[in-house]
Formats: structure tokens, sequence, C-alpha cells
């Protein structure tokens, strides 16, 4: 396991518990005690963490971690998942995206689709999207036409929150919106813990002739502070596998289409 998995890792078991010991951390994590308290002082110094004698606390820490410290988190899924949604994108198309590791994947993989990447007139694929991360993964890899929306960074995501982004997606019409969301429920629709989040992620909703969902397993059925859309508005949802077959069915009973990556 590598230094950022690890992290991850840690983050994950304070985010559960709250606070962890040194010894009980190095024994989930299968390394030495030596090697979680190095762990721990590193994030103690940027703030993710408060360390205590002998482990350390999770003030600071919500479960709305940076994106870096996501990545490990359910990458075989996301990378299956990212693929199939790409999969929806054709030449020529005005495409969303929101940031997040999943649409992270969903970039990545349209990087490499070379149909998408013609210089010929017509069939340039725009990609707009107010992640800074995301539109880096694309400049350097393809030709595409990339439109960055404005706003205020948000480190946790690398997503331009605020009001300084909405005037350019008014003015913009997207073909089709690729979200990556905090949760989805049938009920309660697509949501996000981050409500600048929420409101970008709803207005690349609004300006959208079509919108799909993009979440792995553990997403489906959960709950999340601030609501992106109703389902109702929502044609597609990519997941995973591991997808419990009840909130499948529960979501094509709503009248979505469900692909299973």
């Amino acid at each position: 396991m590598d230094r950022y998995a690890r992290w991850n890792a840690l983050l994950e078991l304070l985010t559960d518990s709250g606070r962890v010991t040194v010894e009980e951390a190095a024994e989930r994590l299968d390394v030495s005690q030596a090697t979680i308290r190095r762990d721990f002082d590193q994030l103690a110094q940027q703030q993710m963490i408060t360390r205590t004698r002998g482990g350390a606390v999770a003030s600071g820490v919500s479960y709305d971690l940076p994106l870096r410290y996501k990545t490990a988190k359910h990458s075989a899924e996301k990378q299956r998942i990212g693929t199939a949604a790409a999969a929806l994108v054709q030449p020529g198309m005005v495409v969303g995206l929101n940031g997040g590791t999943t649409t992270t994947e969903v970039a990545r993989a349209l990087a490499v689709r070379p149909e998408l990447n013609s210089v010929s007139e017509g069939a340039q694929l725009t990609v707009v999207t107010n992640a800074l991360n995301i539109a880096n993964e694309l400049l350097v890899r393809s030709r595409m036409k990339i439109v960055v929306t404005g706003g205020v960074v948000r480190p946790q995501s690398f997503e331009l929150v605020g009001p300084l982004g909405g005037g350019i997606l008014r003015e913009v019409t997207l073909d089709l919106v690729l979200l990556g969301v905090n949760a989805i429920d049938v009920t309660l629709g697509a949501a996000a813990h981050h409500e600048g989040e929420a409101a970008m992620n709803s207005l690349m909703v609004a300006r959208a002739k079509r919108v799909a969902i993009i979440a792995d397993s553990s997403k489906l059925g959960s709950h999340a502070f601030a609501r992106i859309c109703p389902v109702e508005r929502i044609e597609t949802l990519v997941t995973d596998s591991n997808a419990d077959p009840g909130a499948v069915a529960a979501f094509r009973e709503a009248g979505l289409n469900v692909i299973v990556a």
C-alpha cells in the first residue's frame, strides 16, 4: 500500500470512529507503528487530523475529504464506470462534466477515444467543466475544445463554485451533462455534500438536454446535504456491478436507464 492509499485509509478510519490509536491503525493497515506515527504527523501538519498522545482524532476531517485522498477508494469500479459513461458521448456534442474522482475517470476515457479528438470542422467535442483537474486532464491529452467556468476554487474537489461561474453556464447549452454525485436516492434525487458544488451542478442540469449521473454502488440510496436535482430530471444512471439489485430495480422502476459497468 503506497503512502496516499495509506493516508486515505487512515482518514476513512477516523471518519468512521472519530479516534484511532497508533496500535489499532498499524494492525488494521498491516504496517509498522513507526510508519503510522509518521503518517499521523504528516497528516497533522496538513491540518487533516489532530494528533493525540498515542494516536489521532478526527477534528478537521469530514466525510467530504479532499479529492487527493479519495482516489484509492473504489478505484476499479470508478474506472469501469468512467469507460461506460464516456461511451454515451458522441462526436460534436457539448458535454458538461463536474469534479470528482469518478468524473476524472470519465475524462480519461474520453481523452483516449480518437473519434472524439478529430480536428475536422464540426466534429470536435466541446467539454464544459467547473473542475480544474479535469480541464487539465483533457488539455494535455486531447484536442477537444475545453470551456472552464469561472468561480472560486474549492480545494477539496478542485471545483470552481460561486456566482462567478453562473454567468458562463447560463450562456451555454449542453447536449449531455455527466455528473458525479455524493449520493443518489430514488425519492430524494441526486445530492452533494457541499452546497456550492450542488448549486453549480444544478445549473449544469438546467442547461442540459440530457442528464446522466455517474455514481459507484456506495452512493446508491445514500443521502447528502444539498440536492442537485430530482430523480425525474435524470435520464441515465451509470454504476458498478456491486450495486444492490433491489436499488437498481428501484431506479429502473422510476424510469431511469441504469447502466451497470
